[in-house]
Protein backbone atom coordinates (compact mmCIF):
# COMPACT_ATOMS: atom_id res chain seq x y z
CA UNK A 1 0.00 0.00 0.00
CA UNK A 2 1.30 3.18 -0.73
CA UNK A 3 -0.15 7.06 0.75
CA UNK A 4 0.38 10.07 -1.14
CA UNK A 5 -0.03 13.26 1.01
CA UNK A 6 -0.29 15.86 -1.33
CA UNK A 7 -1.85 14.04 -4.26
CA UNK A 8 -4.43 12.58 -1.16
CA UNK A 9 -4.72 9.29 -2.81
CA UNK A 10 -3.94 5.78 -1.17
CA UNK A 11 -2.98 2.79 -3.82
CA UNK A 12 -4.20 -0.31 -2.31
CA UNK A 13 -2.20 -3.59 -3.28
CA UNK A 14 -4.54 -6.28 -4.33
CA UNK A 15 -1.89 -9.43 -4.27
CA UNK A 16 -1.41 -10.83 -7.88
CA UNK A 17 -2.55 -7.43 -9.78
CA UNK A 18 0.72 -6.07 -10.81
CA UNK A 19 1.06 -4.09 -7.62
CA UNK A 20 3.92 -4.67 -6.70
CA UNK A 21 5.82 -3.27 -9.81
CA UNK A 22 3.81 0.07 -9.60
CA UNK A 23 5.38 -0.28 -5.55
CA UNK A 24 8.25 -0.75 -6.68
CA UNK A 25 8.53 2.45 -8.84
CA UNK A 26 6.24 5.02 -6.38
CA UNK A 27 7.43 3.92 -3.40
CA UNK A 28 10.24 6.91 -3.13
CA UNK A 29 7.59 9.69 -4.26
CA UNK A 30 5.31 8.11 -1.84
CA UNK A 31 4.50 9.59 2.44
CA UNK A 32 4.06 6.50 3.52
CA UNK A 33 5.28 2.94 1.85
CA UNK A 34 3.64 0.05 3.73
CA UNK A 35 5.73 -2.86 1.72
CA UNK A 36 6.24 -5.20 4.60
CA UNK A 37 4.84 -7.55 6.33
CA UNK A 38 2.37 -8.68 3.83
CA UNK A 39 0.04 -8.32 6.31
CA UNK A 40 0.46 -4.19 6.01
CA UNK A 41 1.57 -4.39 2.32
CA UNK A 42 -1.68 -6.15 1.63
CA UNK A 43 -3.76 -4.26 3.93
CA UNK A 44 -7.64 -4.65 2.22
CA UNK A 45 -10.07 -2.22 2.89
CA UNK A 46 -11.51 -3.46 6.13
CA UNK A 47 -8.14 -2.89 7.72
CA UNK A 48 -7.20 -0.18 6.29
CA UNK A 49 -10.56 1.53 7.27
CA UNK A 50 -9.99 -0.15 11.21
CA UNK A 51 -6.05 0.98 11.19
CA UNK A 52 -5.29 3.62 8.37
CA UNK A 53 -8.08 5.27 7.60
CA UNK A 54 -8.49 7.21 10.82
CA UNK A 55 -4.25 8.71 10.82
CA UNK A 56 -4.93 9.45 6.95
CA UNK A 57 -8.03 11.63 7.47
CA UNK A 58 -6.37 13.20 10.41
CA UNK A 59 -3.32 14.10 8.70
CA UNK A 60 -4.39 14.09 4.94
CA UNK A 61 -7.96 14.85 5.07
CA UNK A 62 -11.31 13.15 4.58
CA UNK A 63 -11.36 13.64 0.87
CA UNK A 64 -8.91 11.08 -0.27
CA UNK A 65 -8.98 8.96 -3.20
CA UNK A 66 -8.44 4.95 -2.88
CA UNK A 67 -7.70 3.45 -5.95
CA UNK A 68 -7.08 -0.94 -6.49
CA UNK A 69 -6.35 -2.61 -9.39
CA UNK A 70 -8.44 -6.19 -10.00
CA UNK A 71 -7.48 -9.05 -12.09
CA UNK A 72 -9.67 -10.97 -14.00
CA UNK A 73 -10.93 -13.58 -11.94
CA UNK A 74 -9.75 -16.73 -13.53
CA UNK A 75 -6.51 -15.32 -14.89
CA UNK A 76 -5.95 -13.93 -10.92
CA UNK A 77 -6.33 -17.33 -9.27
CA UNK A 78 -4.15 -18.73 -11.94
CA UNK A 79 -1.67 -17.06 -10.86
CA UNK A 80 -2.20 -17.88 -7.74
CA UNK A 81 -1.65 -21.43 -8.87
CA UNK A 82 1.59 -20.22 -11.08
CA UNK A 83 3.04 -18.25 -8.04
CA UNK A 84 2.84 -21.38 -5.73
CA UNK A 85 4.68 -23.56 -8.11
CA UNK A 86 7.84 -22.77 -7.89
CA UNK A 87 10.57 -24.41 -6.33
CA UNK A 88 11.24 -22.20 -2.83
CA UNK A 89 7.64 -23.75 -2.21
CA UNK A 90 8.23 -26.97 -2.96
CA UNK A 91 7.38 -29.38 0.02
CA UNK A 92 4.97 -26.67 2.06
CA UNK A 93 1.40 -26.72 2.48
CA UNK A 94 1.12 -24.12 0.59
CA UNK A 95 2.73 -25.43 -2.88
CA UNK A 96 0.64 -26.76 -5.80
CA UNK A 97 3.99 -28.57 -7.26
CA UNK A 98 2.15 -31.82 -9.16
CA UNK A 99 -1.71 -30.25 -8.96
CA UNK A 100 -3.01 -29.47 -12.07
CA UNK A 101 -4.80 -25.87 -12.45
CA UNK A 102 -8.15 -27.94 -12.55
CA UNK A 103 -6.98 -29.43 -9.06
CA UNK A 104 -6.04 -26.13 -7.57
CA UNK A 105 -9.96 -24.45 -8.84
CA UNK A 106 -11.76 -27.65 -7.67
CA UNK A 107 -9.67 -27.14 -3.73
CA UNK A 108 -10.37 -22.94 -3.79
CA UNK A 109 -14.36 -24.28 -4.71
CA UNK A 110 -14.21 -26.91 -1.84
CA UNK A 111 -16.26 -25.79 1.27
CA UNK A 112 -12.99 -25.76 3.63
CA UNK A 113 -10.01 -24.95 1.48
CA UNK A 114 -6.28 -26.04 1.40
CA UNK A 115 -3.46 -23.90 2.09
CA UNK A 116 -2.61 -23.92 -1.10
CA UNK A 117 -6.13 -22.74 -2.29
CA UNK A 118 -6.88 -20.36 0.27
CA UNK A 119 -6.34 -17.46 -1.39
CA UNK A 120 -9.18 -15.26 -0.77
CA UNK A 121 -11.25 -12.88 -3.18
CA UNK A 122 -10.54 -9.77 -4.59
CA UNK A 123 -14.23 -8.78 -4.28
CA UNK A 124 -13.46 -9.77 -0.41
CA UNK A 125 -10.43 -7.64 -0.63
CA UNK A 126 -12.23 -4.25 -1.65
CA UNK A 127 -15.58 -4.79 0.12
CA UNK A 128 -16.66 -1.71 0.99
CA UNK A 129 -17.64 -1.13 4.58
CA UNK A 130 -20.32 0.34 6.62
CA UNK A 131 -19.44 3.54 7.21
CA UNK A 132 -18.77 4.52 3.68
CA UNK A 133 -15.05 3.35 3.18
CA UNK A 134 -14.46 1.82 -0.30
CA UNK A 135 -12.45 2.05 -3.46
CA UNK A 136 -13.14 5.44 -5.32
CA UNK A 137 -11.49 4.13 -8.28
CA UNK A 138 -10.93 0.65 -10.36
CA UNK A 139 -8.64 -0.47 -12.61
CA UNK A 140 -8.36 -3.26 -14.65
CA UNK A 141 -4.94 -5.18 -14.59
CA UNK A 142 -5.00 -6.41 -18.10
CA UNK A 143 -5.36 -2.59 -18.68
CA UNK A 144 -2.65 -1.38 -16.81
CA UNK A 145 -1.24 1.29 -18.89
CA UNK A 146 -4.68 3.25 -18.14
CA UNK A 147 -3.40 3.26 -14.34
CA UNK A 148 -0.15 4.04 -14.80
CA UNK A 149 -0.86 6.83 -17.45
CA UNK A 150 -4.37 7.99 -14.73
CA UNK A 151 -1.10 7.77 -12.03
CA UNK A 152 1.48 9.66 -13.89
CA UNK A 153 -1.13 12.65 -14.13
CA UNK A 154 -2.04 12.72 -10.69
CA UNK A 155 1.48 12.46 -9.03
CA UNK A 156 3.05 14.65 -12.05
CA UNK A 157 6.07 11.88 -13.07
CA UNK A 158 6.85 9.42 -15.42
CA UNK A 159 6.02 5.93 -14.74
CA UNK A 160 8.46 2.82 -15.68
CA UNK A 161 7.50 -0.12 -14.48
CA UNK A 162 10.15 -2.95 -13.43
CA UNK A 163 9.46 -6.62 -14.24
CA UNK A 164 9.26 -7.96 -10.50
CA UNK A 165 7.00 -11.05 -9.09
CA UNK A 166 6.72 -12.78 -12.53
CA UNK A 167 5.26 -16.20 -11.83
CA UNK A 168 6.63 -18.66 -14.23
CA UNK A 169 4.71 -19.60 -17.44
CA UNK A 170 1.88 -22.39 -17.61
CA UNK A 171 -1.24 -23.76 -19.20
CA UNK A 172 -4.86 -22.45 -17.27
CA UNK A 173 -7.21 -24.15 -19.23
CA UNK A 174 -10.29 -25.09 -17.19
CA UNK A 175 -12.51 -27.79 -18.35
CA UNK A 176 -16.14 -25.94 -18.86
CA UNK A 177 -18.06 -27.44 -16.40
CA UNK A 178 -15.35 -26.34 -14.20
CA UNK A 179 -15.37 -22.62 -14.87
CA UNK A 180 -18.99 -22.60 -14.89
CA UNK A 181 -19.36 -23.68 -11.46
CA UNK A 182 -16.61 -21.05 -10.66
CA UNK A 183 -18.53 -17.96 -11.65
CA UNK A 184 -21.50 -19.24 -10.35
CA UNK A 185 -19.64 -19.25 -6.90
CA UNK A 186 -17.41 -16.53 -7.44
CA UNK A 187 -20.27 -14.22 -9.22
CA UNK A 188 -19.59 -11.25 -7.22
CA UNK A 189 -15.22 -11.29 -8.59
CA UNK A 190 -16.83 -11.53 -11.94
CA UNK A 191 -19.09 -9.02 -11.44
CA UNK A 192 -16.98 -6.30 -10.36
CA UNK A 193 -14.09 -7.04 -12.68
CA UNK A 194 -16.78 -7.05 -15.70
CA UNK A 195 -18.03 -3.29 -13.43
CA UNK A 196 -14.81 -1.24 -14.53
CA UNK A 197 -15.15 0.50 -17.39
CA UNK A 198 -12.43 -0.15 -20.13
Amino acid sequence: MLIFSKAKLVLFSVPKTGTTAIETALAPHAAIALLDPPELKHAPVYRYNRFLRPMVEKFIGDEVETLAVIREPVSWLGSWYRYRQRPFLSGRPVSTEGLSFDQFVEAYLAETRPAYANVGAQSKFVEPRPNGTAITRFFKYEELQDCVAYLEERLELAISLPQVNVSPKQDLELSPALEARLRTACAADFHLWNSIPS
